[in-house]
């Protein structure tokens, strides 16, 4: 599959539409029709399920989504003591400890917040019962199961939406709009470095787990081979203590960068255009350096937390990307090849640590 052609992504677009009442029809080709439930109108409540109420969906994802007001939530975790603490705290009326009874309640989504071994397996289900689905990135641990699940989700037309947050960065967005689009036109570099303190890991955890972030947000124009790329690495005994890339976009340089061993847990931004840079030291302040003058940048006072860090803005996305039973093809494709580049890093470096 060549997706860096956009093959596989274009196929999301030009499907004949037949509309019932109940479902909707869609014709791939002469003998073979896909029937899905009408995603909610306007009007109507949402009704989404949250699967997996770790860390990452108690403190990002349940706090944003309960503020929502047409919207009706139901949780799924096994573990039944937290199930029935989060559904009395945030006065949610309906839960499950089985994530396959979710379907038994017609949700009209699903948003997949467990460990990372265990999505190809809940994701798999979801997608094909034509239920549109949220995956905490990563999708998986390996690029082969992205792709199946990938293929799955155009098989049932249905909106496989994976959530990288920094994408959504409001204070970036609001002084750099085109970056996340893929517009690099008068950008001469990005570097974006994410750390952390005394935190050596193992190798396939350290890039799907987290340089994935840093890698996917300057992963702008999807690229999805080390062709021209140039990598580095430094470990600690059989751990991965830091790994950078980079390469070249046309004429502009791109940089992720995780180094674990760093004095402190920290994560920056840096874009240059001719004689401007920009600096972010966080999510929610920064500087713009032009004309020799130095200019501080921050979000709004009273800023919620996790609207600085993307949720909000993610999270809207996503529902509107449920409403419309589509994603972009652009951003599939990009989905698929920052997904193809962890997985490449990972084998490169892997034969690199067994030398």
């Amino acid at each position: 599959m060549n997706f860096t052609n956009k093959n596989f992504a274009n196929r999301w677009i030009n499907r004949d539409l037949f509309v019932t009442r109940s479902r909707v029809i869609i014709r791939w080709n002469m003998h073979d029709l896909v029937q899905l439930i009408i995603p909610p109108v306007r009007g109507t409540k949402m009704r989404v399920a949250l699967i997996g109420l770790g860390d990452i969906a108690t403190k990002a994802y349940l706090p944003v989504m309960s503020q929502i007001q047409d919207l009706e939530l139901i949780l799924c975790t096994r573990n039944e003591q937290v199930l029935t603490t989060l559904a009395n705290q945030y006065r949610i009326s309906t839960f499950v400890t089985d994530y396959k009874k979710l379907l038994e309640l017609n949700v009209d989504a699903v948003m997949i917040h467990s460990a990372t071994s265990t999505h190809f397996e809940i994701a798999s289900f979801f997608l094909n019962h034509g239920v549109a689905t949220f995956v905490d990135k990563p999708l998986a641990d390996n690029y082969q199961h992205v792709e199946m699940l990938y293929e799955l989700a155009e098989r049932k037309a249905v909106p496989l939406y994976i959530g990288f947050n920094r994408r959504h960065i409001p204070l970036y967005n609001q002084h750099l709009p085109t970056l996340q689009q893929g517009n690099l036109d008068n950008i001469l570099s990005v570097r974006w470095e994410k750390n952390r303190y005394q935190l050596p890991g193992e190798l396939n955890t350290f890039i799907f787990d987290d340089f994935i972030h840093p890698l996917d947000s300057i992963n702008v124009c999807a690229k999805a081979s080390l062709e021209e790329a140039y990598v580095t690495m430094q470990r600690k005994g059989n751990q991965l203590a830091r790994l950078d890339i980079q390469w070249q976009h046309g004429e502009t340089m791109l940089h992720a960068s995780m180094n674990r061993q760093f004095g402190t847990t920290s994560e920056r931004l840096q874009v240059c255009l001719a004689n401007q840079t920009y600096e972010f030291d966080s999510f929610v302040t920064g500087t713009v350096l032009a004309e020799d003058r130095e200019l501080k940048l921050a979000q709004k006072d009273w800023t919620p937390m996790l609207m600085g860090k993307g949720f909000h803005a993610m999270v809207t996305d996503w529902l509107a990307v449920v409403r419309a039973n589509k994603l972009d093809s652009q951003i599939i494709a990009r989905n698929l090849a920052s997904h193809k580049l962890a997985e490449l890093l990972y084998q490169k470096i892997k034969l690199q640590m067994t030398v």
